[in-house]
């Protein structure tokens, strides 16, 4: 065996502790709270301002306009208080995916520019957040709360600053709306070709990496093909459902999901070593 095929096996080691790595922090805990009654109003307007159709953030332009940055701030403390009333159901779900989603712009802004939210230090699991009169990290949001309440539905809303995350949407999730918010979210992330792929004459379909890592959430909703179909493209829908296909992972881009320059050329390499120093 040569020494470019000994490099690939370490690679590809590597890689699968990594995302083994990623899988762990997967673990269950008390639930993550947040009152009720929360306003995503100011939230709703800085999505609009700064996250274009692709789901790309200008956070160039955001962290040069202070009041804006100051918005979000301000947005966030209103998660920090102790709860009186908590919420349930919707309301629950649509404030935690926005708190998730605020915190994780509001990290990156804090620290823009860089090119991956894997270069900056424990991210995911330092309980930094203040969320219900306690701290939290975005781990806790995701995996103690969110995925208990509503299970695969998680995968298509929360936003971790990545180029294959699912696409940022330009507007806050709010109870009365979370529903039909939730299922948009799916279709414009299903019919990005560059994030799931529906190739019928290959009998082939090329899905994100989520879709492998969270597999049992999807599971338990009954199926990856009744998945794929309820939300795919109308022109495939009919041979996402079927079932009758090759599935396939794509490589999951974690350069930073930036309007300007930033993340386009982060690489995989760059990714494992960030990830093992971060």
């Amino acid at each position: 065996m040569n020494s470019a095929d000994n490099g690939k096996r370490i690679l590809l080691a590597l890689v699968a502790l990594v995302f083994a790595a990623i899988m762990a922090r997967a673990d269950t805990g008390n639930s993550v709270d947040v009152r009720a009654g929360i306003s995503h109003e100011d939230y709703d307007r800085l999505l609009r301002k700064y996250v274009n159709q692709q789901g790309l953030v200008n956070y160039s332009g955001w962290k040069q306009n202070s009041a804006d940055v100051s918005a979000l701030d301000e947005y966030l403390k209103q998660f920090a208080a102790e709860i009186g009333s908590p919420s349930q159901g919707n309301e629950k779900a649509a404030s935690l995916v926005n708190a998730y989603n605020g915190l994780v712009l509001q990290w990156i802004l804090r620290a823009y520019p860089t090119e991956s939210i894997w270069q900056l230090n424990d991210s995911f699991t330092a309980k930094r957040n203040e969320i219900g009169g306690r701290k939290v990290s975005l781990d806790d949001i995701e995996h103690e709360a969110l995925r208990p309440l509503i299970g695969y539905r998680a995968h298509a809303v929360l936003v971790c600053a990545a180029r294959s995350c699912p696409p940022l949407q330009q507007f806050a999730y709010t109870a009365d709306k979370f529903d039909e918010q939730n299922d948009a979210a799916y279709r414009a992330w299903f019919a990005r070709e560059d994030l799931n792929r529906f190739l019928p004459n290959e009998k082939k379909v090329e899905i994100s990496s989520i879709f492998k890592w969270f597999k049992q959430d999807f599971e338990k909703a009954g199926s990856m093909p009744k998945i794929l179909g309820r939300y795919a493209p109308a022109p495939v829908r009919e041979f996402a459902t079927s079932g009758n296909y090759e599935i396939k992972y794509l490589p999951y881009n974690w350069g930073l999901n930036d309007q300007g320059p930033h993340g386009r050329n982060y690489r995989e390499a760059q990714f494992l070593l960030d990830k093992a120093f971060k």
